[in-house]
């Protein structure tokens, strides 16, 4: 996917980007606060990518919402974490980089586009026990955005989540009271607070969005107002080099190829290759399958393939960034957040065993599915199990407290229902003795608010999800009928491996040398969160970091930073 120098080009910009989600979109608009010209192409029919789909999140120590909110985090907290967490994986200089730069751009941001975050007090780092964890959490979610702003044709051409929202728009900070409306009083107040605000957007016409649509949203209200141009349905076809420097890139639009010219570089934020069944089989750990991936459908690993045309090193490409799911017949993959931190649920593997703490981070559980997958005891997939207590108190899969399943999900089989534990096995093929020993042992642990075997609910990121009416939050026995199960898969928010770049997000050569012209940020490039996964956001986080630095670099080779 390289071809060398080109006869004439179509078009010209300074900055070639390829990909629209938050880093695609965030090295954009840094181009155009440094008076840059910028084209943003994307290779599906919508814009967003697998950011539309996401909480929206980003985590970012040092960032001035957590200053205002008094939190008290400080550049040597945050590199003590990240010591702790992603360790020597990834190079000191890029993660040095990442606490330097990111609160900087998150600054910028605010203070000239439309991109606004707020801070969501309690949501905990996934590892807030580490040395410089935050307990209170770092993580900032997007303000609610009002899509009337938006142009019918940038409405129209936004990806969107398609979550179950019952016409209610709820924040992340919104949901962990929601989860709750059944139980406690700050969940009944926040159901109230979120109804009535619905009922007042209707009546006065807007059209508000949270989570990652709400940040996608006002990227792109933000790159329309400072003028950059964003190009859909045109994907990469290769990259164009001269003298080894990446010059350009060549692009399908509208029927044929057209050669765009980078004055000073070309981005990659394509992110990663959840949906190539071949590159998956051929890197990710087995069993694997493209549907169980929640990440947008055009990532195909586009961009990973151009790099290592052009002679790139590649690194992580054995990683997710895990997401227990579900997939109901005929739906796209549902990620399992919350539902794992409730109580009066447990998951077991094929041998009727608990094999892990299931309220741990969503990223460290798929690994513990590989991890004690085995002949006799397979985790993939694994069984999800709860009461009828549980089903009536908590949100499970998009469904408010109580609500039955859909009736299609019962007659296929995706979801087993039976008035008794034997029964339940028979359902799901699992040994009755084993299920029956497995569940007495958990109910003694809930009765005594200490799981022995796991430590569930231990942690200040379990409880965070979990009931906070039960002496442990994350612990209840499951003992009243009908029980439910479902198959949990280990599912991913998109691959983690990819070329890799220094701290200028400059993609290397296997050597170290620097592959002039071509950057490389989010998905498209091999994380700097290594082989872990510290806090909320701290897949956007970066992605956008890593596209302000680029930027900044090409800005500074060209005279203009």
């Amino acid at each position: 996917m390289t071809r060398h120098v080109t006869d004439s080009w179509d078009h010209t910009y300074d900055v070639v980007v390829i990909g629209s989600g938050a880093a695609g979109l965030a090295a954009a608009l840094t181009a155009r606060l440094r008076g840059l010209t910028v084209l943003v192409a994307e290779k599906t029919d919508r814009y967003g990518g697998s950011t539309a789909l996401s909480g929206g999140a980003v985590w970012i120590p040092g960032n001035f919402h957590l200053d205002a909110a008094g939190v008290g985090d400080t550049r040597e907290k945050a590199r003590a974490y990240l010591d702790a967490t992603v360790g020597d994986r990834v190079s000191a200089d890029r993660k040095e980089a990442y606490l330097e730069h990111g609160p900087a751009m998150l600054r910028e941001f605010h203070d000239r586009t439309a991109v606004r975050f707020r801070y969501t007090p309690g949501y905990s780092d996934y590892y807030p026990e580490r040395l410089g964890g935050a307990p209170q959490g770092r993580s900032v979610e997007p303000e609610v955005f009002d899509l009337k702003r938006l142009p019918p044709e940038q409405l129209r051409t936004m990806r969107r989540a398609g979550l179950p929202t019952y016409g209610l728009t709820t924040t992340s900070y919104d949901f962990r009271f929601l989860n709750m409306a059944a139980r406690t009083w700050a969940g009944r107040r926040t159901s109230l607070k979120v109804g009535l605000q619905a009922v007042k957007d209707r009546a006065t016409g807007r059209k508000p969005v949270a989570l990652g649509e709400a940040l996608i949203a006002r990227m792109r209200h933000s790159l329309d107002r400072l003028g950059g141009d964003l190009w859909l349905a045109a994907p990469l076809t290769s990259l164009v080099t001269e003298d080894s420097r990446v010059t350009g890139v060549r692009i399908a639009r509208g029927g044929e190829e057209v050669a765009v010219r980078a004055a000073g570089g070309v981005v990659l934020a394509s992110g990663g290759f959840s949906h190539s069944t071949r590159l998956r089989e051929k890197y990710l750990p087995a069993p694997t399958s493209a549907e169980w991936s929640a990440a947008a459908e055009g990532q195909t690993g586009d961009g990973l393939a151009a790099a290592m045309a052009a002679g790139a090193a590649v690194d992580l490409m054995d990683k997710v960034w895990g997401a227990p799911s579900v997939v109901a017949p005929g739906e796209k993959p549902f990620f399992l957040v919350a539902d794992r931190g409730i109580p009066g649920m447990v998951i077991v593997d094929q041998a009727g065993e608990r094999y892990a703490n299931e309220a741990a981070p969503y990223h460290e559980f798929v690994d513990a599915m590989y991890a004690h997958d085995r002949p006799g005891a397979a985790t993939v997939p694994s069984w999800l199990i709860l009461d009828a207590t549980s089903k009536a108190r908590y949100v499970f899969m998009g469904l408010l407290p109580g609500q039955p399943f859909p009736r299609k999900w019962l007659a296929s089989g995706f979801v087993k229902r039976a008035g008794t534990v034997a029964e339940l096995a028979a359902l799901t093929g699992l040994p009755a003795g084993r299920l029956r020993a497995t569940l007495d042992r958990f109910n003694g642990f809930a009765r005594a608010g200490h799981d022995a075997d796991f430590g569930r609910g231990a942690s200040v990121y379990d409880r965070y999800y979990g009931d906070p009416t039960l002496p442990n939050p994350n612990l209840a026995p499951l003992v009243k009928p009908p029980f439910h199960a479902v198959p949990v898969h280990p599912g991913d928010i998109g691959t983690k491996g990819g070329p890799v770049t220094d701290a200028a997000a400059r993609v290397l050569r296997a050597d170290g040398s620097v592959i002039e012209g071509l950057y490389a940020t989010g998905n498209a490039s091999a994380a700097v969160m290594g082989e872990t996964y510290p806090g909320p956001g701290a897949t956007i986080g970066p992605a956008m970091t890593f596209s302000w630095i680029a930027v900044n670099d090409i800005a500074g080779a060209l005279g203009l930073r």
